[in-house]
């Protein structure tokens, strides 16, 4: 353990496929979990159960943690990944979109059952048609997860606390949507790490592929530790072409220090680059951005190297409307 640490939070993993190496940008070579999986054993650090999520944030001990969860629940997470996790008895979460259950390539539900029946597993919603949601009006939204907590109930008893956006994609709106269907806890496909002061409705998680699942960036991303802030804005992260780029700003929490060390990076303009920080004081800054974020997703990662060695690393996903 790092001295002096008070403050590891929880580092949310995310994987999708499983030796399906024909989808580099979603997939994880079963060799290389294994490695994770050793990795994070071999440092000590805990595997947080699900059903002790709201405990472990309400009492973070000098502690190192991690939280598996998988996205989609296909076929190839089944046939690779279960195994390994079932021997080892590693916690984790399986996020289900509901419509694609029992399709090709994806887990039935005789399968889905046989994994929720394990104390170790929790199986998360993920929506019902796994579309991109964030787009569509409201009544479509509230239509599309209240046909997966049907489905939810009706196959596995209840509904999940947890909820996965699709592609990590939310807004105020789809975030308040959440919330009124009584989940607990969602989260988004940005980098960073969990702790007590995120807003539990857009938690950070790393994702990883076969780029991103390289083990000296593995062993990297589990020595982030979280950057915590009191804001950031704009609180909308659904943009549209007018406020395209965003003017983004972050205010931190009193006691963080160092903050003029601060490094920021951005896919504006479709490639990423240094951002330019403006200090607005110690504790504030002004992340300016000199191009419209290209596509579908905007992403800011930023980067403090604490005193002890660790990363602190904070990861914001904004999603570009067409319109």
């Amino acid at each position: 353990m790092a001295a002096g640490i008070d403050d590891f939070g929880i580092i949310g993993i995310m994987y999708h496929r499983f030796d399906e190496n024909k989808y580099p940008s979603t997939n994880i070579r079963i060799e290389d979990f294994k490695k994770h999986i050793d990795i994070i054993i071999d440092k000590k650090i805990k595997f947080i159960n699900p059903n002790e999520f709201e405990e472990s944030l309400n009492n973070l001990k000098k502690e190192r943690k991690v939280l598996l969860t998988i996205d989609d629940a296909f076929s190839s997470f089944y046939e690779n990944a279960w195994p390994i996790l079932k021997e080892k008895k590693i916690p984790f979460i399986l996020f289900v979109n509901t419509r694609e259950v029992g399709a090709f390539n994806y887990m039935n539900w005789e399968q889905i059952l046989e994994l929720s029946k394990e104390n170790f597993v929790e199986i998360g919603n993920h929506s019902h048609s796994h579309e991109y949601l964030v787009d569509e009006d409201s009544s479509v939204i509230i239509s599309d997860i209240k046909t997966s907590i049907d489905i939810f109930k009706k196959k596995l008893g209840k509904n999940s606390k947890f909820f996965s956006y699709p592609f990590g994609e939310y807004s105020l709106e789809f975030k308040k949507i959440i919330r009124n269907l009584d989940f607990k806890y969602a989260f988004g496909q940005h980098s960073g790490v969990i702790d007590e002061t995120k807003d539990f409705y857009e938690l950070p998680r790393f994702p990883i592929n076969e780029k991103y699942g390289e083990l000296k960036r593995f062993e990297t991303l589990i020595k982030t530790l979280p950057f915590k802030y009191e804001s950031i804005s704009p609180n909308e992260k659904y943009l549209s072409q007018s406020n395209n780029p965003p003017k983004v700003k972050v205010k931190f929490y009193k006691d963080m220090q160092n903050i003029n060390q601060i490094n920021c990076y951005s896919n504006e303009g479709n490639k990423w680059r240094n951002s330019k920080i403006n200090f607005v004081n110690k504790k504030e800054i002004d992340i300016e951005l000199q191009e419209k974020f290209i596509g579908e997703r905007g992403r800011i990662n930023c980067s403090l190297r604490d005193k002890s060695g660790y990363w602190r690393w904070l990861g914001i996903q904004f999603v570009v409307s067409e319109n």
